[in-house]
């Protein structure tokens, strides 16, 4: 069976209503747990650890590890910036989202909702960047690039025309992204086909039940040591590591045409 993209459970359902919460609070604790359970459901529990806690939320994520040397997508990307990327910023936005969750579990017992507001805004943009940046270093890889066969080949010719066209626009919307961001091929499930999208601070300009396929990572960060500014450069290079086998394991693992 297909994995859900995130989920609501009957007893966070149960939670919620005996703590008598207001709509918008409901809203708000609703929205976390999809959050977590979206997570779980995109990545994995070969990617993500869960550790249990007595009257908690059950969630407590370990960064997962590197699925290939440090140095291995060189001369695409330097040994250093993968280094820092992945050691700095990806850990970064797990040890944050595991604060989101001791906040959010805290407030649970409490019956204190007053901080709601903050702390889901914390939760959607570390929770969005373990997603991204998950998915970011998994389907890239060394000894990868070219174009991509056999399901997600045809996928493309029949969404975008061919490859050329869709990477003319993915590359495009790579480029463009405001800031810092990302851009992003995701399967649409109510329409059935591939869609690009830019998303901005990892949780805007996305569309919701989108799964996410494969993502370049736009944040300066993801680049900067050897490209500095060269936004342009970099995206061009990226496709040159883009691991379409894996991307294809992500479109059969958890989308159907059906």
């Amino acid at each position: 069976k297909r994995r859900k993209c995130c989920y609501f459970s009957a007893k966070e359902r149960s939670r919620t209503v005996s703590n008598a919460l207001t709509r918008r609070e409901v809203m708000a604790v609703a929205g976390a747990a999809a959050t977590v359970g979206m997570i779980s459901a995109v990545l994995g529990p070969e990617a993500m650890a869960q550790s249990h806690k007595e009257g908690g939320t059950g969630f407590m994520h370990k960064l997962p590890p590197l699925p290939y040397p440090e140095n291995a997508l060189e001369p695409v990307i330097d040994k250093e910036t993968v280094k820092i990327h992945y050691e700095k910023h990806f850990a970064g936005y797990v040890k944050g989202l595991n604060e989101c969750l001791q906040k959010l579990d805290k407030a649970r017992q409490s019956g204190d909702f007053g901080s709601i507001k903050a702390v889901s805004r914390d939760l959607a943009f570390n929770g969005s960047g373990v997603v991204l940046h998950w998915i970011y270093f998994n389907t890239i890889g060394p000894k990868a690039g070219g174009e991509p066969k056999g399901v997600m080949a045809d996928m493309i010719k029949r969404d975008f025309g061919s490859y050329e066209t869709f990477w003319k626009q993915f590359a495009a919307a790579s480029k463009a992204v405001e800031a810092s961001g990302w851009g992003v091929l995701a399967w649409e499930p109510f329409s059935k086909r591939l869609v690009i999208l830019q998303a901005e601070k990892h949780q805007n300009l996305t569309t919701w039940g989108a799964m996410p396929l494969m993502v370049c990572d736009v944040w300066e960060h993801a680049y900067y040591l050897k490209y500095q500014n060269r936004r342009p450069e970099y995206v061009d290079a990226f496709a040159k590591i883009i691991d379409w086998p894996k991307v294809e394991d992500r479109f059969n693992k958890f989308c159907t045409t059906k």
